[in-house]
């Protein structure tokens, strides 16, 4: 079993610093912990690096690349950018190597806590309290074709939205406000712009 191990937490890209292991079976089913002081052994040793790293201060986390998203200019369709974003992973300092690296893993030496499994598991269910909790504090927009969210009771951010509701015939699909502005793929239609500016509402108006 392979791994890359990178220091890169460093603006000066002199003290970076990559480091291929193989790792002895016996490894395998030992602590993540192990790699990273293997690590700092390997970097403190180096004679053309002049940073001593502490194990103590650094931890080790994986990085997945998420869907790209895609944003097309609706005034020129041949215009496309492509976004593509990181989620950083932290690694449990108690985990078996086995279970938690696959082989050949690039693996990214960062500075901060080493937490255990138990922490990181802490750590996950208060970042997910957080989300509902902020997700419970927001109020959609009652403006037909707006899709913003904003705080409840306010402040109402400004929207463009249709003033009147959408029509659905048989594939074609538009708002009853704006009928010579059709869609027949239901991107398309959301994509279709507002006939008026307004602040958001969430009081829903009656027909």
């Amino acid at each position: 079993m392979k791994v890359f191990l990178h220091y890169e937490d460093n603006e000066n890209i002199e003290f970076h610093k990559t480091l291929k292991m193989t790792l002895p079976k016996s490894w395998k089913n030992g602590p993540v912990s192990r790699l990273l002081a293997q690590f700092v052994e390997s970097y403190n040793s180096s004679k053309t690096i002049s940073n001593e790293l502490a194990a103590s201060d650094l931890h080790i986390a994986t990085r997945r690349e998420n869907t790209p998203s895609y944003n097309n200019n609706n005034t020129t369709p041949q215009t496309t950018t492509t976004t593509t974003t990181t989620t950083t992973i932290p690694l449990p300092c108690d985990g078996n190597v086995i279970d938690v690296i696959n082989d050949r893993a690039d693996l990214y030496i960062l500075h901060g806590p080493f937490k255990t499994r138990a922490q990181l598991a802490e750590d996950a269910r208060k970042i997910a309290d957080e989300q509902k909790s902020s997700a419970a504090e927001l109020a959609s927009c009652t403006h037909f074709g707006c899709r913003k969210k904003f705080p409840r009771g306010g402040p109402y951010p400004t929207c463009q939205y249709h003033v009147s509701p959408p029509v659905f015939h048989e594939t074609a699909k538009f708002w009853s406000c704006c009928p010579n502005k059709k869609a027949y793929d239901w991107d398309d239609f959301q994509a279709i712009e507002g006939c008026r500016m307004g602040n958001c509402s969430e009081v829903k108006e009656d027909m």
